[in-house]
């Protein structure tokens, strides 16, 4: 499984951006898909994720309200709408998917078995 992550860019605090994840499974509806982002000098962290039949989701309270998860099982594409971009946003935006996820093991890196190279997200002041 590879996946292909895009829509990164340089935008200006306030501004949106949408960001998508595209890979190729047999049976994609059964795979989870999250969105991880890593700023320079900082750990990895959970950002976004939604299940396979996209009926949950999760959200991390620092982007909640601003950032929205969807996907499109028929184009294999998994979203991440940015809104009200902040400065501290700045990171490499990653997709990863794994099959199966339990609602719990979401927001935790360790559960996805596959990643993308990540997309750069910078927003300035």
């Amino acid at each position: 499984v590879q996946l292909q992550a895009s829509g990164g860019g340089l935008v200006q605090a306030g501004d949106s951006l949408k960001l998508s994840c595209v890979f190729s499974a047999r049976a994609f509806r059964t795979y989870s898909v999250g969105w991880f982002r890593q700023a320079p000098e900082k750990e990895r962290e959970f950002v976004a994720a939604i299940k396979g039949n996209g009926g949950e989701v999760k959200i991390a309270d620092f982007v909640k309200g601003r950032f929205t998860i969807s996907r499109d099982n028929a184009k294999n594409t998994v979203y991440l709408q940015m809104s009200s971009l902040k400065v501290d946003d700045t990171a490499v935006y990653t997709c990863a998917t794994g099959q199966r996820l339990i609602t719990s093991s979401l927001p935790l890196a360790r559960a996805y078995d596959y990643w993308g190279q990540g997309t750069q997200v910078t927003v300035s002041s």
